[in-house]
C-alpha cells in the first residue's frame, strides 16, 4: 500500500518531473474494416506556430481533411505525430489551445514506439470523441492548435523530429504525419519499422497460466474466506490519505447486484481527520509480478450522501514495499481516479502510473504515467499487463498508455483496492458524506499477456462455471 510520507508529497511531484507521459482522454473505439476503407481519402494538413529549433512548446496545428467520396466518423480516426524525446526520462503534456471542433472534442496521448529510430521514440496520438461528428466528402476539421510540452517545462528540441516541420508557416498537407482507421493507416508514413498498431499488441494464444480470480462472494468483512483466500482487510493506521484518518474494515461490504456480488469501499467525513474512514482490502502475499491484471471498477463522481468536493482517490494497484530511499527494486502499477481533482488538477482526472523508484525526502520520483481528464463515473473494465518489455494499461478494451522497459519490476507485489481522501481542503463542510467505490471481479495471470478480450473470456468462463475464487499462482 502507498506510504504516508509518499502521498502527502505527491502534490508537489505533480508540477514536478516525476509527471510522464500524458494523455486527456481515452483513445478512440477501433473501427471496422468498412469505416478504414470508407476513410481512404483522408489527408493530414499541417503548419506550425513554433518553428524554432528550440521551443517552449511544440506547436502541431492541425487538418483533417475528407477527400474521399463517403462521410467519415471522427470518433475512429487517430492521428499521430512522431517526435523524439528529449531525454529517456522525459515528461509531456498536452493541449489543446483552440479547435474548430471545440477542444473538448479532441484527445491527446503520448505513446511510445515499438522501433525507434534517430528521430522518433514517441508520438502524439490525436483522437476525436463522438461529439466531433461526421467529416463530410470535400470538408475538413477547420483549425486544431495543439500544442505539448515538457512536464518540467524546460525547452524541447524539435530539429531532430520525424514530423516536425521548420518552414511549414502555412496548412499542407503532411505525410510525416500519419492516419488510421481501424488499425489501418489511411494517410501518411510512420517512422521506419513502427505501423499503425499498439507496440505491444498480445498473443492471441489461449491463456493457461497460473491464475488468480475472484469474484468476491463473501458475506462481510469478516468472513473467514476472505483471509482463507488470501486477502487482509485493512484496520491498521497510517497513509495514504489524510493524516489521523481511520481504515474501518467494517466499511467494507458485499452485495448480490445483477446476478454477481460486488465488493463496496465506503470512505466518509465529516471534515475532520477523526472523522474521516477510509477503506482498503489487499492480498497478504507478494507474490504476483509480471503477466496480466484485470479487474471491473465502478467509479463515483458524487457522493452516497452529502455534499460533494472532497479530493477523493479510487484505485487499482499491485505494489511492494520500499526498501529505502530510490532502492531500485520498488514497483508499482496504479489506476487511480480522481472524481473531484487533487494534486493540482481541478477536475476529475484518471491516472495510469508505473513507478521504478522515488524518495520520500527530499522529494524525488521515477515513474511514468498517462492521464485522462474526464468522467469515468460508472462501470470500466481495467487492465494492465507487464511483459518482458513494456507495461500496458487499457480501459474498456482501449489502449490508454504504454510505459517502457525502465519501470519493470523487479520483485514481486501485492494487489490492492482502496478509497482514500487526498485532503480535507476540496470541501471544508462539516456536514458528514460518504463515497463508494465498488469492485466486480479481480483476475491475474501469471506470466501471460493477454488482450482484454482474452480477460472478458475468461472471466466469463469462470462465471459459467459458477467458480467464485481460484488461486494457482504459487508462492515466490
Amino acid at each position: 500500500m502507498r506510504t504516508l510520507a509518499k502521498s502527502r508529497l505527491r502534490a508537489a511531484a505533480a508540477a514536478a518531473v516525476t509527471v510522464a507521459l500524458s494523455c486527456t482522454a481515452l483513445a478512440a473505439m477501433p473501427a471496422s474494416a468498412g469505416a478504414a476503407a470508407a476513410a481512404d481519402g483522408l489527408v493530414v494538413q499541417y503548419r506550425t506556430s513554433a518553428s524554432g529549433a528550440t521551443a517552449d512548446q511544440s506547436e502541431p496545428w492541425l487538418k483533417v481533411r475528407n477527400n474521399g467520396s463517403a462521410a467519415v466518423q471522427l470518433s475512429d480516426v487517430k492521428v499521430r505525430y512522431y517526435f523524439k524525446a528529449d531525454s529517456a526520462s522525459a515528461a509531456y503534456r498536452f493541449a489543446c489551445s483552440w479547435a474548430v471542433k471545440g477542444c473538448a472534442n479532441i484527445t491527446g496521448t503520448f505513446g511510445t514506439l515499438a522501433a525507434p529510430t534517430a528521430t522518433a521514440d514517441r508520438y502524439l496520438e490525436i483522437a476525436f470523441t463522438a461529439g466531433a461528428g461526421t467529416l463530410a466528402p470535400g470538408a475538413d476539421t477547420g483549425d486544431m492548435q495543439l500544442r505539448f510540452h515538457q512536464a518540467n517545462w524546460q525547452p524541447l528540441g524539435q530539429s531532430d523530429d520525424y514530423s516536425f516541420g521548420r518552414e511549414r508557416a502555412t496548412y499542407g498537407d503532411w505525410s510525416r504525419i500519419t492516419a488510421h482507421v481501424g488499425g489501418a493507416t489511411v494517410w501518411g508514413e510512420a517512422p521506419g519499422g513502427n505501423g499503425p498498431t499498439d507496440p505491444t499488441d498480445p498473443p492471441t494464444e489461449p491463456a493457461d497460466g497460473p491464475t488468480l480470480f475472484d469474484d468476491f462472494n463473501y458475506s462481510g468483512h469478516s468472513d473467514p474466506k476472505i483471509a482463507a483466500n488470501g486477502w487482509s482487510v485493512r484496520a491498521n493506521s497510517g497513509g495514504p490519505g489524510v493524516p489521523g484518518a481511520n481504515w474501518v474494515p467494517e466499511n467494507v461490504t458485499f452485495a448480490g447486484q445483477s446476478g454477481n456480488s460486488v465488493m463496496n469501499l465506503e470512505t466518509s467525513t465529516a471534515g475532520t481527520a477523526a472523522s474521516t474512514e477510509q477503506t482498503e482490502i489487499l492480498t497478504r502475499s507478494t507474490k504476483f509480478r509480471n503477466g496480466t491484471y484485470a479487474a471491473r471498477v465502478k467509479f463515483s463522481d458524487a457522493p452516497r450522501s452529502g455534499p460533494d468536493g472532497d479530493r477523493l482517490v479510487q484505485t487499482f494497484f499491485t505494489i511492494n514495499d520500499l526498501k529505502a530511499p530510490m532502492a531500485d527494486d520498488y514497483a508499482e502499477y496504479d489506476f487511480e481516479y480522481l472524481p473531484n481533482g487533487g494534486w493540482g488538477e481541478p477536475a476529475n482526472i484518471l491516472y495510469t502510473t508505473s513507478w521504478e523508484t522515488y524518495r520520500p525526502d527530499p522529494w524525488e520520483a521515477v515513474n511514468q504515467h498517462s492521464e485522462a481528464r474526464q468522467s469515468y463515473a460508472g462501470w470500466h473494465d481495467l487492465v494492465v499487463t507487464i511483459g518482458n518489455s513494456a507495461i500496458t494499461y487499457y480501459i474498456d478494451g482501449q489502449h490508454f498508455g504504454t510505459h517502457g522497459a525502465a519501470y519493470l519490476p523487479e520483485r514481486p507485489m501485492s494487489i490492492n483496492f482502496n478509497q482514500w481522501l487526498i485532503d480535507l481542503a476540496g470541501q471544508t463542510s462539516t456536514t458528514p458524506r460518504s463515497y463508494d467505490q465498488q469492485v466486480d471481479y479481480v483476475l491475474h495471470v501469471k506470466d501471460q499477456v493477454l488482450s482484454p478480450a482474452q480477460v472478458g473470456t475468461l472471466v466469463s468462463g469462470y462465471r459459467a462455471a459458477g467458480t467464485t475464487f481460484e488461486d494457482t499462482v504459487p508462492a515466490p
